[in-house]
């Protein structure tokens, strides 16, 4: 569904992305992982063809982006829907105006076949009844999941969320991983989440990559990653990875365990 291939992007000096690969086959939940400042949010912009790329080839099911015109590229772009790190909501707005707003923009639909559409999109994050609230009115577990909502309004095929637990308490937490993981099966989407919550990344991920230095040095899925020897990916695991994980009988996970413990 996604492929990313030899992708170089940097800004000024600094090099984010140096020589990129990715494959996300279609249905798929991949959890990119790293340091901050590592690139990852970075990536999901030239995924979702908000920045441009130095060098390289992005395909989104079956068509290369980075030399569209703009388009086809929005074309594209209604396949895919983000949710931002802020959720990026209108404050003058209304619930039901912000998830409403790129269907009033682009599209042909009345007052009353956007509404249906409001309500049902409310309907699938768990959140009736509050469409004439104005962001401010609501927590931010709430903002978040308007937010997604509004990512649904074009029934995308792939689904991107940007650091979707951030700032949240550990309840709203476990209940937006229980979010996308449903989404992700009853939508069939190809979901991909930008996180450096260990927690999060072992219930959502149905594979894992990891940057390091913009390049990718593990991928796989999450019970193969536990057993990778590469050690800057086991101490990103062993820091913030779930008691379940770090029960493991895993030699490398233990040298680590030990350092710490001495």
């Amino acid at each position: 569904m996604i492929s990313v291939k030899n992708v170089r992007k940097a800004f000024d000096e600094k090099i984010v992305l140096n020589g990129f690969d990715l494959e996300i086959p279609r249905g798929e939940s991949l959890v990119i992982m790293g340091r901050s400042g590592c690139g990852k949010s970075v990536l999901l912009k030239i995924i979702a063809g908000l920045l441009s790329v130095d060098a390289g080839e992005v395909w989104i099911d079956g068509t290369e982006i980075t030399q569209l015109k703009r388009k086809p590229l929005n074309q594209i772009r209604r396949k895919i829907g983000m949710l931002f790190q802020s959720a990026a909501l209108f404050d003058s707005m209304s619930v039901a105006e912000n998830i409403a707003f790129m269907l009033d923009q682009h599209t042909d639909l009345t007052e009353q076949e956007m509404r249906k559409v409001v309500d049902e999109k409310l309907k699938l994050v768990d959140l009736d009844g509050v469409q004439e609230l104005r962001p401010a009115q609501l927590s931010g577990g709430m903002r978040k999941r308007v937010g997604l909502a509004r990512a649904l309004a074009f029934n995308p095929e792939i689904i991107l969320y940007d650091e979707p637990t951030t700032g949240l308490d550990p309840v709203t937490c476990t209940e937006i991983n229980e979010l996308i993981r449903d989404l992700n099966q009853q939508l069939q989407v190809t979901s991909v989440v930008v996180t450096h919550d260990m927690h999060s990344a072992f219930s959502v991920g149905t594979l894992m990559v990891m940057l390091h230095e913009g390049k990718q040095i593990a991928y796989g899925k999450p019970e193969d990653l536990i057993n990778e020897e590469n050690p800057i990916l086991q101490q990103f695991i062993l820091f913030g990875a779930p008691d379940q994980i770090l029960n493991i009988d895993n030699p490398t996970l233990k040298e680590f365990t030990g350092r710490q413990t001495e």
